[in-house]
């Protein structure tokens, strides 16, 4: 999958609308109502009156979006009905920058729509707006509607309302109930004014200036400040995402753990990234938590330590080596073993055929020299160009970085892009018939996706098997705000197979070797109770040690507000009911906005 920014950046650039729109401002007296913004609302997601034009629709203006592809305004009624499930706010878009003012009385008439943030085949729940707009100032300086308040009691604990099945799982058509479920009281206050008050950051700022609050501080909290995810059914509804209509120069650059103080108000926007979204003209004052990153411990003489880091799309011509590097040597604590995700060919993203990445890695290696660690050795297999997945022209890849005067590689010739790695017995112990190997490369599994890397190493005269993962992404999976309650995780389907294919290699490991010592980690890019996990656990023959860690500290991603893990460390019975093991998920990136990679490292020690 591109990384978090090139998808970002290219989904920025589309049009709001695919029609052209015009605003055109008046001043002549407003006409008599004929409807009223809760009658365009209605009682569920979609507008009774969609694909209707409305005439004289009254409100005062309550925020001015002139910025982006999605210009225009929201405007409220300040006389609402007795009806909690109907807005009193909807959007206005006019294609340029409005011609209206925050406190301006106005009229306006339009073409109601339904837009999906992302389209329809996003699976997005849909913002109902007013297009094509005529807009009328009847007078200004008006008091705009006081900011309905979202806090924790407000906030129902139930996330979603099961889907229609009769409409394919969509909540569209359900009538909204907002003192039962958090999205549906979200939904009850589209386009309106809304505030939050002392509000903890539980996702930092991004360089979209967009950060995450909740309001719920005590939900699901993790040890550092953060929301943590912890199961399909056990949603953190107190979430919720701030941007801003002021300038991105003035926008809080927030970590986790901070706090937005005093006020933050302005509309109730819905968006493709992140749902309902608090577009703020009032920002509340930035308190630093002071978060650190943290730094693991050091291992033994005795204990072999093993990471996996995802160093997101590495290649020659980043600057973040030096950084990437000293968080090897400082945080880590220069493990023996280090499986490293996404590093990237020579050329990074030039699509030219280049497929080597030694000069990738070779750089890495010098910078962790430079900055007082060891000189690592590294194995490899370069991929068949263009077949792995990743940004395109980039060939990532799974690369064994290791200390040799700590650990030994066994090499063994005959691994190449497309030749399997198989499992011999010799003596009585498992050996690869390939060292490094690919793990079932030819498998429909690993279409555009990562081959895995399996490498049989030497610690204290003991063999240790490691086979380094970077399985697929969760690209294309609808969003948690989708109107589609539970939302389809398609991306599963070929995770659940790559998942088969790596338990059946390890099954082949401990058949020969029932006391193997085994070691499958890397970038899942699923949960801990996944069923990606279940399917690589099997059974028994692996486990993933996070599961050692208390619930709130089960992290290695921060996503829209939620604290999750996308990598794991998983172990062989061997190593599991020695019981004489050590898990870290280490925190330098996820929770900081000055993150060098959006993957927190992980950590396993132990004695083989």
């Amino acid at each position: 999958m591109p990384s978090k920014r090139t998808a970002r950046i290219g989904a920025l650039t589309v049009a709001a609308v695919c029609s052209t729109l015009s605003a055109v401002v008046l001043t002549t007296p407003a006409h008599a109502d004929t409807v009223h913004i809760h009658d365009i609302q209605g009682t569920t997601r979609t507008s009774p009156l969609a694909g209707q034009k409305v005439t004289d629709v009254a409100g005062i203006v309550t925020g001015v979006r002139t910025y982006g592809s999605s210009k225009g305004f929201w405007f409220q009624d300040p006389n609402a009905d007795d009806n909690p499930a109907t807005s009193e706010g909807v959007f206005v878009f006019t294609s340029s920058a409005p011609k209206v003012a925050v406190g301006d009385s106005v009229t306006v008439s339009g073409t109601v729509s339904e837009y999906v943030p992302g389209g329809a085949t996003s699976g997005n729940q849909s913002l109902t707006e007013i297009t094509k707009p005529t807009v009328t100032v009847v007078s200004s300086g008006n008091a705009v509607p006081a900011a309905t308040v979202v806090d924790a009691e407000s906030v129902p604990a139930d996330y979603a309302p099961s889907g229609d099945t009769a409409a394919s799982g969509s909540i569209n058509g359900l009538t909204l109930e907002p003192t039962k479920y958090a999205l549906d009281h979200y939904e009850s206050l589209e386009g309106m004014n809304v505030q939050v008050s002392d509000t903890r950051v539980v996702t930092a700022t991004n360089p979209y200036t967009e950060l995450w609050v909740t309001v719920k501080p005590h939900e699901h909290a993790s040890r550092r400040g953060g929301s943590v995810y912890g199961s399909y059914t056990s949603q953190n509804t107190g979430r919720i995402q701030i941007q801003s209509l002021g300038s991105t120069a003035d926008f809080p650059t927030a970590n986790v753990g901070d706090e937005l103080t005093g006020t933050t108000a302005g509309p109730l926007d819905y968006n493709q990234f992140g749902g309902y979204t608090l577009v703020a003209n009032q920002l509340g004052t930035l308190e630093k938590g002071g978060l650190e990153r943290e730094t693991t411990k050091k291992q033994s003489r005795g204990e072999l330590a093993v990471a996996t880091y995802n160093v997101e799309n590495l290649d020659p011509g980043d600057t973040t080596f030096d950084a990437h590097a000293s968080a090897i040597v400082n945080n880590l604590q220069s493990p023996d073993i280090v499986s490293l995700e996404e590093i990237q060919d020579n050329n990074g993203a030039k699509d030219d055929g280049t497929v080597a990445a030694d000069q990738t890695a070779q750089k890495l290696i010098d910078a962790i020299v430079a900055a007082g660690g060891p000189t690592y050795d590294w194995r490899s297999i370069d991929p068949v160009n263009d077949k792995d997945g990743g940004e395109p022209g980039g060939n990532i890849r799974q690369v064994f970085l290791f200390n040799p005067e700590r650990v030994s590689f066994t090499d063994r010739a005959g691994g190449d892009s497309t030749t399997a790695v198989g499992v011999t017995k010799v003596h009585g112990r498992a050996q690869l018939t390939t060292s490094p190997g690919r793990v079932d490369p030819a498998n429909t599994a690993w279409t555009s996706s990562r081959k895995p890397l399996a490498g049989e190493f030497v610690f204290r005269g003991r063999t240790v098997f490691v086979i380094a993962n970077h399985l697929n992404s969760k690209g294309g999976d609808q969003g948690l705000t989708s109107q589609y309650q539970p939302p389809t995780r398609s991306s599963e389907t070929q995770r659940h197979l790559q998942a088969t294919a790596v338990n059946s290699f390890v099954n082949e490991i401990l058949k020969a070797q029932k006391n193997a010592d085994v070691i499958t980690l890397g970038d899942v890019n699923d949960f801990e109770f996944s069923d990606t996990t279940k399917i690589l656990e099997g059974d028994g023959e692996l486990w993933s040690a996070i599961k050692s860690l208390p619930k709130s500290e089960r992290y290695t991603y921060d996503y829209q507000g939620n604290q999750q893990v996308l990598d794991q460390i998983l172990v062989s019975p061997s190593i599991r009911r020695g019981c004489d093991f050590d898990y870290d998920s280490v925190h330098i990136n996820s929770e900081f906005s000055d993150q060098i990679s959006d993957h927190d490292p992980q950590v396993l020690r132990f004695r083989p």
